[in-house]
This record gives C-alpha cells, sequence and structure tokens, in this order.
C-alpha cells in the first residue's frame, strides 16, 4: 500500500478537550503568541490565559501565527497573573510551571492521573517564570536539554510540554 499525504480537508477533528490550560505571563512576541494558540488548538487546551505585558490575539502578527485558532480557544487577558492562579487553584486546578529551578523536576516525571486539572505556566522569552509565578506553583518542570543552550523558544517548549501533559491526562 501506498502512503500518501493528505490534504488538510481530509482531517476531522475530535474537538476533545483536556482539563488543561495555559498561562502565559509576559510572552511578548507576536508569533510565540500566535503558536500558543495554534498548540491549544491542536492539543485541546480548554483555555488561555495572556497576562501581563503579554501580547494578544488582536495583534495582527499574532492573528497571522495563528491562523484563525484565536477564535476557537478561549482567552482572557489580565495585568495580574495571580488572581487568576488563586481562582484557578479554588477551582481544583494544580499549577505547574514549565522552568528551570533548583526544585524544578523532569517533565515526564511529573505525576498526573486521569481526573487531574492542569494550568501551565509559560514566563517571558528571556527572564522565564517569574518568581511570584513559581512561589505558588504546585510544581516546576524542565525539559531535559542535550546541547550547550539551557532553554528553548517559549512556544516550542510549551508544545513539548503541553503534549506531555495532554497524553498523561489521557
Amino acid at each position: 500500500m501506498q502512503n500518501t499525504q493528505l490534504d488538510h480537508r481530509a482531517y476531522r477533528p475530535t474537538g476533545a478537550k483536556r482539563a488543561l490550560c495555559l498561562l502565559a505571563h509576559n510572552v511578548q512576541r507576536p508569533a510565540n503568541v500566535g503558536s500558543l494558540f495554534r498548540i491549544a488548538d491542536a492539543l485541546g487546551v480548554e483555555k488561555l490565559f495572556l497576562t501581563g505585558r503579554s501580547c494578544t490575539p488582536a495583534h495582527p502578527k499574532a492573528r497571522k501565527a495563528a491562523r484563525t485558532t484565536e477564535q476557537r480557544v478561549p482567552s482572557v487577558h489580565a495585568d495580574d497573573p495571580l488572581p487568576i492562579v488563586a481562582a484557578l487553584k479554588q477551582a481544583g486546578y494544580r499549577i505547574v510551571s514549565l522552568e528551570i529551578s533548583s526544585t524544578s523536576i523532569d517533565l515526564a516525571e511529573l505525576p498526573v492521573v486521569p481526573g487531574d486539572r492542569i494550568c501551565l505556566v509559560l514566563g517571558n522569552e528571556s527572564a522565564g517564570v517569574c518568581q511570584p509565578l513559581l512561589d505558588v506553583s504546585d510544581a516546576t518542570v524542565h525539559i531535559p536539554m542535550c546541547g550547550e543552550n539551557s532553554s528553548m523558544n517559549v512556544a516550542s517548549a510549551c508544545a513539548i510540554a503541553t503534549y506531555v501533559i495532554a497524553r498523561k491526562l489521557g
């Protein structure tokens, strides 16, 4: 049997959503924000919180990168992420920051069981996740790196982490 690439029209979305949301704090580059919407749409993320100086999906470059996914993924913009985190915790979400830190664990080692509700926190392209968000996190995870560089693009890291967590959630 020949392996033939399918046309995009052949794709049938499942529409499944997971108990997983993203909180992006001070993610300023429009292309990164647009990519977060595409990742959220592709992996069944239920909501995207954009806080601080994060670019909004109204920015033309963010909208271009999002390729209409900003219309399907619910999002909220707020200046201060801490009230959002408090509300999410009240609703039963675990707050998991994606950052290398003195107590971070390998992303693959994050304990997740079906029924968990998780908010993945992403930080600024240069500075990472700020200390106040690390302080209120229930866990901090990192992606083990092999190269000389100790970090990667926030959207790329988000895609990896969201995929791993989504698979664990089932």
